[in-house]
């Protein structure tokens, strides 16, 4: 098949995939109602996890994470990382907007960290240190989401020139394209964390839209 045919349909596939709302999902077959009605109204893991039913937001987590991972691997198998790529850019964007919940879906770190080790593992690799860190020192979910992403691409790039590695421009683009779409779904985070009262890990109680 023309790639000039294989690169749309990697995109329908991996957006269809993408929107599958596992954390609605899984919490009403949990017998728990409607996720968007409690919390932060969001159907990713962290608002599973206001259920009080860690199996399931550990069950979404992952599964939010394979979904794009596993398109990028598909797709990446027929077409090569590029086109891997796109797939998993599209199951990424059908998480945040999926078709099925009116385009109202999660945020997307969890889509965006299980796509990385498919595309690129320097990619994986850095965001990975750089979120551990973070939170480490902040306690902060959001805080150490935002900083991994935002130093994703530039700290790829850097890896792979120690390393004499080829840089890849493509994919270089594309994450650096999916961290400015990071920012978007968290900007209400952004405004947290600048005024300071995004809620840190562990605390007593945690504030709405987190």
């Amino acid at each position: 098949m023309a790639a000039y045919l294989v690169f749309p349909l990697a995109a329908v596939i991996g957006y269809l995939a993408g929107s599958i709302p596992f954390g609605l999902l899984l919490t009403r077959m949990a017998g728990l109602g409607d996720i968007r009605e409690i919390g932060s109204g969001n159907i990713g893991a962290t608002n599973v996890l206001r259920t009080g039913r860690k199996d399931l937001a550990l069950a979404t987590l992952l599964l939010d994470s394979f979904k794009a991972g596993l398109a990028a691997l598909a797709f990446g198998a027929i077409g090569g990382r590029e086109m891997g790529l796109v797939a998993g850019m599209a199951a990424f964007v059908g998480h945040c907007y999926p078709v099925w919940l009116g385009f109202k879906g999660g945020k997307g770190i969890a889509t965006f960290a299980g796509l990385l080790p498919f595309v690129s593992l320097p990619a994986f690799a850095v965001a990975a240190s750089i979120w551990l860190l973070v939170f480490a020192i902040s306690r902060i979910s959001s805080l150490a989401a935002l900083t991994a992403a935002a130093l994703v691409a530039p700290g790829t790039w850097f890896v792979e020139t120690l390393m004499h590695q080829q840089h890849n421009w493509f994919i270089l683009s594309g994450l650096a394209a999916l961290s400015a779409f990071v920012f978007w779904t968290h900007r209400a985070n952004l405004s947290r964390l600048l005024k300071g009262t995004e809620p840190r890990f562990g605390a007593s109680k945690a504030k709405p839209g987190a």
